[in-house]
């Protein structure tokens, strides 16, 4: 680590054309093996990311950037690379996540915050070219959704599916599946969601692009309305979502035009994503020492609970959460983390 932020520091200064100490501070992380850093010169800000070679491919940030700029999205502009090392220098767009603002604003506020980032998915979606990114292909999709099974019921809580059970979640994953390549495919950021966006005098401020795919049109919905972090009263996500369709619908996207159709799109593609979260924030406990995703477990296992109630298609996969996963997965919380 001192040798790698030594590195950064001569290429930083190199890159800045300074020789003048620079003002490091360290940028809370993601959940990837990316590092980020304020650098502070004289009044002008920026932030630095350092992504190991070996474990992070910084060339898709840069080409996903590229174009989101193009589109006239408010994305960070790239001052610097060194790809050899791993180091970006890239423009700051402030540091006030949407989460936190979220999280203190009334109903009004939200409406506009929650409008901006619609607005700005919209551009994503119509303005920047996505039919050569990766697809989000059906055996991706249903490797996602296993993280579920393998990386939390398995590795965390050690619940067993006997053959019955196993067939039924295997039953549950294929509907989820394609009624995800049924809808039309876009681009795909990935993580939109409320520790991704920055509030901005050009709102949002969208970060952590590089893995976008080209797929269903109500991934990144989804992902924003029915964030991991932080929940809102059915009926303020139904109008919100609902807003966006029209949106979409205006702009020649091809979202169903049927509201009972587009909301059954919408909410099977969140169990879709929140199979995968909950998965994932095991994973990164259990494969890379990152305690802190398990508390917000039990919501992601609520949201599955709750929307699969709704369908019958869906019910054994209630029952399942409910019953099983959402009990046994409290009980291995900390009293810090249950109220976390």
């Amino acid at each position: 680590m001192l040798e790698t932020t030594q590195a950064l520091r001569e290429w930083l200064s190199q890159a800045l054309d300074t020789d003048q100490a620079l003002s490091l501070t360290a940028i809370k992380n993601d959940a990837s093996f990316r590092r980020y850093y304020r650098v502070q010169q004289g009044t002008n800000s920026r932030v630095v990311m350092d992504a190991p070679p070996a474990r992070e491919d910084s060339k898709p940030y840069i080409q996903i950037a590229q174009r989101l700029l193009a589109a006239g999205l408010h994305v960070p502009e790239i001052l610097a690379a060194d790809l050899s090392q791993g180091f970006l220098l890239l423009s700051d767009l402030g540091d006030t996540l949407y989460l936190s603002a979220l999280q203190q604003a009334d109903k009004p506020q939200l409406d506009r915050l929650y409008g901006d980032a619609l607005s700005a998915l919209a551009v994503m979606q119509t303005c920047v070219p996505a039919a050569d990114l990766p697809p989000y292909s059906h055996a991706l999709l249903c490797a996602e959704m296993a993280l579920f099974k393998d990386w939390l019921l398995v590795k965390h809580l050690n619940l067993q599916l006997d053959t019955a059970d196993q067939q039924q979640l295997e039953n549950c994953v294929a509907q989820l599946a394609a009624t995800a390549l049924a809808q039309s495919p876009v681009f795909v950021h990935r993580d939109y969601h409320a520790r991704n966006l920055l509030v901005a005098a050009h709102n949002p401020g969208i970060l952590d692009f590089q893995d976008a795919v080209y797929g269903p049109a109500t991934y990144d919905l989804v992902s924003l309305l029915r964030d991991a972090y932080i929940v809102w009263p059915q009926a303020w996500v139904e109008d919100w979502a609902l807003g966006y369709q029209q949106l979409a619908l205006q702009s020649g996207i091809a979202v169903a035009a049927d509201e009972s159709v587009f909301l059954r799109d919408f909410d099977w593609m969140g169990l879709q994503r929140h199979l995968k979260v909950a998965g994932i924030f095991a994973r990164l406990y259990h494969r890379d020492g990152k305690a802190g995703y398990l508390a917000d477990i039990p919501l992601v296992l609520r949201y599955l609970s709750e929307t699969a109630k709704r369908y019958p298609a869906m019910h054994w996969l209630q029952a399942l959460v409910e019953e099983r996963v959402l009990p046994a997965y409290l009980t291995t919380l900390t009293p810090a983390q249950k109220h976390a």
